[in-house]
């Protein structure tokens, strides 16, 4: 299986490239910057450079030809900004969506946020006054990201996780549609994803996930 990630220097993409490739498949890690192109491949991965925020959806679909799933990962970051939440969290992920289905890729995972849907419209638009304005942004793009998926009709999953961790993982998790707010290993997220990809599990599946008690096949397999 060949799976493409979109923001692929991010931590968890590296993780889950890393966590690809010791699995006998092929990751390539989507990257804008050249200079991460080394870290990507230090996960056994190929790196693909291309900006997410340059490139339309055929000429992106073309470079993705011969790929099976594809992860959006991708962010804007700390510091970014309002105005690139919405080009790189909700545009990104729609356009990595239009170029899959114009390459005939069927499976998607979208890594987005918990509570994603929570957002506050009086604040979040564009300019954003402060920080708290800005987060406000941030879930709208996750959140608006998310519906258009939801509504294609691709192979989906939506993993929604809590706070990030780096700290080891833990290999144990609590899922729901909504679950209580808490964090979770990056790594354990990558984990989750892997798994959803490799069994096809959660398909058509928007959940919450946090560290818990059930082990990640076990808790994936309740959600049905």
């Amino acid at each position: 299986m060949k799976i493409a990630i979109a923001g692929g220097h991010g931590q968890i993409a590296l993780l889950l490239a890393r966590m690809i490739t010791d699995a006998g498949h092929e990751a390539v890690g989507i990257v804008r910057n050249p200079a991460h192109v080394a870290d990507v491949e230090q996960t056994g991965a190929t790196a693909m450079i291309a900006d997410l925020e340059q490139l339309d959806d055929d000429e992106l679909a073309l470079r993705l030809r011969g790929v099976d799933a594809v992860v959006f990962a991708a962010g804007a970051g700390p510091g970014s900004g309002a105005e690139r939440k919405l080009t790189v969290d909700r545009d990104g992920a729609l356009l990595l969506a239009d170029a899959a289905e114009r390459a005939g890729i069927h499976r998607y995972v979208m890594i987005s946020a918990m509570a994603a849907d929570s957002y506050d419209p009086q604040l979040a638009v564009v300019p954003a006054a402060d920080d708290t304005a800005v987060f406000q942004v941030y879930l709208r793009a996750k959140a608006e990201a998310d519906a258009n998926l939801r509504a294609r009709s691709l192979r989906w999953t939506i993993v929604r996780p809590g706070g990030l961790l780096d700290t080891p993982p833990q290999g144990t998790i609590a899922v729901g549609s909504t679950v209580p707010r808490g964090s979770i290993p990056r790594a354990d997220v990558a984990a989750v994803v892997l798994h959803t990809l490799l069994d096809d599990s959660a398909i058509g599946r928007q959940f919450e996930v946090t560290s818990g008690n059930t082990p990640i096949p076990a808790a994936l397999a309740a959600l049905g």
